[in-house]
């Protein structure tokens, strides 16, 4: 199973977005027939820690290290994040082109609690990308069908983007599933923070 650790943001936060989406070039691309894939609304997540390929018999052992970094914020010494969407970038150039939205507020909380599931999962021996956390939320992947210029012009008006304010409610385990027409997210498993 291809697994991941993500918060997601609420559905108000979403349409926030989603209006400001509407608005960009990318989507008048797609709308005119473009091959270039936009996040839907369900898709839309934080990726706290990516963990790969783990097999089926290790969920137990995901879920209880997830499990007990959710318990430990609850601790009373980490906070549980207040962020908003806002800010924009692109990953990658060519066919690897990503237009994400990035995150504000307590963005330092938010790699607090990344830091505590990825200890419990390097305790339990499991994998997880080490990789420094880069916190965003993908808007679409464009790759190499739009012009240079016009995804830029969208990074820079997700640059001027500030979304609503909400908070952290849970923790999630997803499952990605690969697929021609863009990845499909499964929730697994969630934990109150």
């Amino acid at each position: 199973m291809r697994l991941f650790v993500a918060v997601n943001p609420p559905a108000a936060a979403i349409d926030h977005l989603g209006a400001q989406v509407t608005r960009l070039r990318v989507t008048a691309a797609s709308a005119a027939g473009v091959n270039v894939r936009l996040a839907g609304p369900a898709q839309l997540h934080v990726t706290v820690s990516f963990l790969g390929d783990v097999e089926a018999a290790r969920l137990v052992e995901v879920e209880s290290a997830l499990g007990s970094a959710a318990q430990h914020l609850h601790d009373g010494r980490h906070a549980v994040p207040r962020l908003s969407l806002g800010g924009g970038g692109r990953f990658g150039q060519g066919r690897s082109t990503v237009l994400w939205v990035g995150l504000r507020g307590e963005v330092e909380a938010l790699h607090v609690l990344a830091g505590l599931v990825r200890s419990r999962l390097r305790q339990a021996r499991l994998p997880y990308d080490a990789r420094p956390l880069r916190p965003h939320l993908t808007v679409a992947r464009p790759a190499d069908r739009m012009d240079p210029a016009d995804i830029e012009a969208d990074r820079a008006d997700l640059d001027d983007y500030r979304g609503p304010e909400w908070q952290v409610t849970e923790l999630l385990l997803m499952r990605s599933q690969l697929d021609p027409r863009g990845s499909r997210y499964d929730r697994l498993a969630a934990w109150p923070l």
